[in-house]
Parts: structure tokens; sequence; C-alpha cells
């Protein structure tokens, strides 16, 4: 098989699995750190000639990271293209399964069945669910809202961000809003927008803040069978 992978957690997650199936990545396809393919672009703007002409197997996608019109173009130049959809734990463990096994892989890894184990431990039981904001732009403010991977994996941790039934994925909420809200906890990661320590946190007055990864956060891949651990450790530590 020859994959060319258009999601930054699925590169990681068919590198690890099955070495040298890899035909190209994104530019931000970041792990494996030592991965060494040909990139073809961004997410939001793969070259898409480029890959046409590299003539792999399979490519792989996510209805939430790339663009409709780019997969179609890859589709009318005789691509099988394969598209994900997550919006829950369970739901990427499922659609990590169906990726490996379109790219040739002969049995479950031993890190997915290491993730789905970690994954299945219930969350420390509060005397009361601490509520969160969790931004993940800046100018203009965007937050989590509706039916999202991270919103699933903060509710699995026991952490309920306020803006889950908001009408929009991804709502603009404009900074007074969103301080106003009084959360227990604001969460930035550092992906898509690369929230610090020194850009971010002071946006939000006295508010904790849990300053986390976001590959822990937002990918679905091996990442998956740390991020309770790590995920958890520093929300605990924030609300103390």
């Amino acid at each position: 098989m020859r994959v060319v992978s258009l999601v930054p957690s699925l590169t990681e997650a068919v590198a690890v699995t099955l070495p040298g199936v890899l035909a190209a990545a994104t530019d931000w396809c970041s792990h494996p750190v030592d991965l060494d393919v040909p990139r073809i672009g961004g997410t939001k703007n793969p070259k898409t000639e480029r890959i046409a002409a590299l003539a792999p197997d399979l490519v792989i996608a996510n209805e939430e990271e790339n663009r409709p019109a780019d997969l179609d173009a890859l589709r009318a130049a005789g691509l099988e293209v394969l598209v994900t959809e997550v919006r829950d734990v369970p739901g990427a463990f499922a659609e990590l399964a169906r990726v490996l096994t379109a790219c040739g892989a002969a049995a479950r890894p031993r890190w997915l069945e290491e993730a789905e184990a970690a994954w299945s431990a219930p969350p420390p039981v509060a005397a009361r669910r601490p509520t969160a904001v969790v931004p993940v732009w800046r100018r203009p403010w965007m937050v989590l809202g509706r039916d999202t991977f991270a919103g699933d994996v903060l509710a699995r941790l026991g952490v309920d961000h306020l803006y889950a039934g908001h009408a929009e994925r991804y709502p603009r909420v404009a900074l007074e809003e969103l301080r106003a809200a009084a959360p227990d906890l604001v969460v930035l990661p550092d992906e898509p927008y690369r929230f610090t320590a020194g850009d971010g946190p002071e946006a939000f007055g006295g508010l904790p803040c849990a300053l986390v990864s976001g590959r822990h956060l937002t990918w679905y891949g091996p990442s998956l069978a740390e991020a309770p651990g790590l995920l958890g450790g520093a929300l605990r530590a924030a609300l103390c």
C-alpha cells in the first residue's frame, strides 16, 4: 500500500502501525517526530496535483479538517479517498480501526488496545462536575461548541464545557461573554491556536487556566493512550 494522509493524527496512527506505508503527509503532520516523507501542503490547502502524481492507493482525510473541494479534486483524478468522521472517543476508536484496516493492517495494533483500555475507566467521582470554556482561537475568540471530539474527551474526564449545547460546533463568542459565564476553568490548548502562559491566561483575569497539549485533547491516534492521565492531571492541577 501507498497512502497519503491529510490528517496529522491519522498520519501518526498509520506511521506507527505500518512503517513504510505513508507516501506523503501534510506540512502539519508533526508525529512521529522522525517522520521522513514528502510534504504536500497543509490540511486546508493540499497540493492536489502533486498528490495525484504520487499515485497513492489511498488518501485518508477527515470531514472536519479537509475541504470537500480538495477531496473532490482528488477523486476526479482517479484516487480513492477515505474520509473519517469523529465526534466522540468511541467513534475515534472505530474510525481508527477502519483506517488501519484500509491501509493494510492485518490486526489491531497494541497501542489501539491500550488506548481503549485507558479510556474504559470512569472519571473520578466529584461532588460537583467542574465547568469549563475551551477557546480554540483568538482574534476572534472561538470556543468548543456542540458535538466535538474534544468536548467528549473533557466530558469523559469529568469536565463539562459550557457551550456544549450551542447551535454551532465552533462558535465565535465575545471575550466579555466568556468571562461572564464564570466557568470553573479555562482550558487553553496549544493548537489550532498556540495558547501559551503569556498568550491566553491574561485575558481571563483570575479564572483558573489549564494549558494543555492540543495533541492530547484533539488528536485521535496513539496519543489517546496517554491522554487521560496527562489531561486529567493538568485539569486537576488547575482546579486545585
